[in-house]
Parts: C-alpha cells; sequence; structure tokens
C-alpha cells in the first residue's frame, strides 16, 4: 500500500510545471523517502556489454540526473546503470523558460532545454564521492558559446575518464545551434578522429551507440498540427520508429557493436520487443514522468518472469525479430 500511495504521489507532480516537478523528484529521491522501493536485482537479468557487467539491461537515460545529484537511487529502484548529464565543460542555464512541454495525451514531451547543467568541474566533484554498485555512464556535450564544439567533447572524455563506466557523445540535441553540423559525414568523421584518438590515448575505444532518443518528426503524433514547437520530441511516438531503426542498424553494424535501445519503453512489453529488435541494453525517461516511480522495478520484474515463464535468457531472446522490424518502412 505504501509503494502505491508514493507511486500515486509520484505522478501528481504531472500537476505542477514540468522544470518544478523534475527538481521535486529529485529532492525525494535524496531525501530517501522512497528508499522502501529498493529493488533486488535477478542474476538471470545480469548482462555484460563492452567489458562492462550490468546487473540488468534497463538504464536511465541522460536528461534527468544532469548533475549527478540521485545515481545510486536510481540504481536502488530498479535501473541496472544511469547515464548522466547531458555534460559540458562549463557551467550553463540553457535556452529560456518555459522550455518543457507535456503532450499529456501523447505520453510524450517536447525540451528545448539547450544542455542546462553545472559544468564539468562541479559534476565531476560530485560524481567522485559517489561509490558505484552500477555503472554510471556520462554523456558530454559542447557548450553553446563554444568556438570549437570539438573540443569540448575531448575536453569531457579527459575530465571524465577515470570514474565514467562509458561515455556517450551526445550531438543530436536540435537545442544547441550547429551542432547537429556534427551529424554530416565530414564532420563527423572530424570529431569521432578527434575523440578515437583521445581514446586511444587512454587505452579506450568506440564500442557501441544509442539508439534513438529523440526526434525533430511529429509524423506519429495523433494530431501533429497541434504540436508546433521545436524541440526534441520524446516518449510513446517514437517507439515503433526509434524500434524499426535499431532493427536496421543491427543488421547493419552486425552483432558485436553494443546497441542501447531507447526511445518510448513504458513497459515490460516494450523493453522486450527492444531487445529482440537487437538491443544489448535498453534506457527509458519519459515514460516514467507518465507512469511514475514504480516503472522500473515493475519492467525489471516483468522481464524477469517473461524469462522464467519461457525458460530462457537475455542472450537467445536477443535479436529474435530483428527481420520482424528491419523490414518494416521507417
Amino acid at each position: 500500500m505504501l509503494n502505491i500511495v508514493k507511486n500515486i504521489t509520484w505522478r501528481s507532480l504531472l500537476l505542477l510545471d514540468p522544470e518544478a516537478a523534475h527538481r521535486l523528484s529529485i529532492l525525494a529521491l535524496k531525501s530517501g523517502l522512497l528508499s522502501s522501493l529498493s529493488v533486488k536485482n535477478d542474476p538471470n537479468l545480469s548482462v555484460k556489454v563492452a567489458g562492462i557487467s550490468f546487473p540488468n539491461p534497463l538504464g536511465m537515460a541522460a536528461g534527468y540526473d544532469k548533475n549527478a545529484e540521485v545515481p545510486l537511487e536510481l540504481l536502488k529502484i530498479g535501473f541496472g546503470f544511469v547515464e548522466i548529464g547531458t555534460v559540458t565543460p562549463n557551467p550553463q542555464s540553457g535556452n529560456p523558460r518555459p522550455r518543457i512541454f507535456r503532450l499529456m495525451n501523447e505520453k510524450a514531451i517536447i525540451n528545448q532545454l539547450g544542455f542546462n547543467n553545472k559544468g564539468h568541474n562541479e559534476i565531476f566533484t560530485s560524481l567522485c564521492k559517489i561509490k558505484k554498485t552500477a555503472p554510471i555512464g556520462v554523456n558530454i556535450g559542447a557548450n553553446k558559446d563554444s568556438k570549437n564544439f570539438i573540443l569540448d567533447y575531448v575536453s569531457g572524455i579527459h575530465k571524465f575518464f577515470k570514474i565514467a563506466s562509458y561515455f556517450s557523445i551526445n550531438i543530436s540535441s536540435p537545442n544547441t545551434p550547429g551542432l547537429r553540423n556534427l551529424q554530416k559525414r565530414l564532420n563527423l568523421k572530424n570529431l569521432l578522429t578527434n575523440i578515437m584518438q583521445a581514446n586511444e590515448a587512454l587505452s579506450q575505444q568506440i564500442e557501441g551507440i544509442i539508439i534513438a532518443n529523440t526526434t525533430l518528426s511529429r509524423e506519429n503524433l495523433k494530431n501533429p498540427m497541434n504540436y508546433t514547437k521545436n524541440g526534441g520530441l520524446s516518449g510513446l511516438p517514437l517507439f515503433t520508429k526509434s524500434t524499426i531503426i535499431l532493427a536496421k542498424m543491427r543488421k547493419r553494424v552486425g552483432q558485436n557493436m553494443a546497441i542501447i535501445g531507447t526511445g518510448g519503453i513504458s513497459s515490460t512489453e516494450d523493453a522486450i520487443e527492444k531487445i529482440m529488435a537487437g538491443a544489448n541494453l535498453i534506457q527509458l525517461y519519459t515514460a516514467m514522468i507518465y507512469e511514475g516511480i514504480l516503472l522500473p522495478k515493475r519492467i525489471i520484474k516483468g522481464l524477469s518472469n517473461f524469462l522464467n515463464k519461457e525458460k530462457t535468457n537475455l542472450e537467445d531472446i536477443r535479436g529474435t525479430r530483428i527481420e520482424y522490424w528491419a523490414n518494416k518502412a521507417i
């Protein structure tokens, strides 16, 4: 009963301004009031990806814990790993408010945040105080006023190398002018060359990709004409398209490249589909806004029950529906 009350209380945050609600959720986790929600991981859900051991494949995506305030608390409520950030070399406040818009009937969000965070130094200090119980990744980005985006990314790798379980390179944000130009072939090649040079100096390499956290498209919304605001769309409408892209990419890169599947996961069934489409790991964020704090626990418990019922394991189900998803049109 107590857990149900806490979940209802969490969902009541939807009555508040999005950023006020987000801040209150961080404070609730910090306070220890949600400690009774702690989840014990099923050993059958453990997975090793790119040499890193994860207690389960479900992660909290970047964007929720931007400043590394509650990674341990997120791990306790069911996540098998947490990705903090996006972090930039210097602190920045992001774009003017309002900059988060809930699409309630779509269970989606449009964000125009613009990499608001406390910067490398303060976030590094916070992470150094944490005794990791599971992987904590660092999502790195570039400052809006940077004269050299690429150097910002390289700086992030050097800064967090000793404490990050892994890095993700965020070049998908539409809210930092010019950033998405790094996705162009020659620019991307230059960025990856510089990152690989930094990684080589630190005896590391690029081993995975994340597919696909946000979109600029509004085509899968029930009424896209109502949602003309700029910014990245995340949440339930992304599920089908992101899963198709995931499966197509898995076919293209083969089985050795690690893929984190994200975009629209809101249930155990969604999590299973992402894994069957070829994901090694999965992430969510937006769905927890709408479904509540018990969502990661429900997904992990449901995944465990599914594997036990089918007398199978994650490795055996991974990729079993690649063709089904890859043959669909985007």
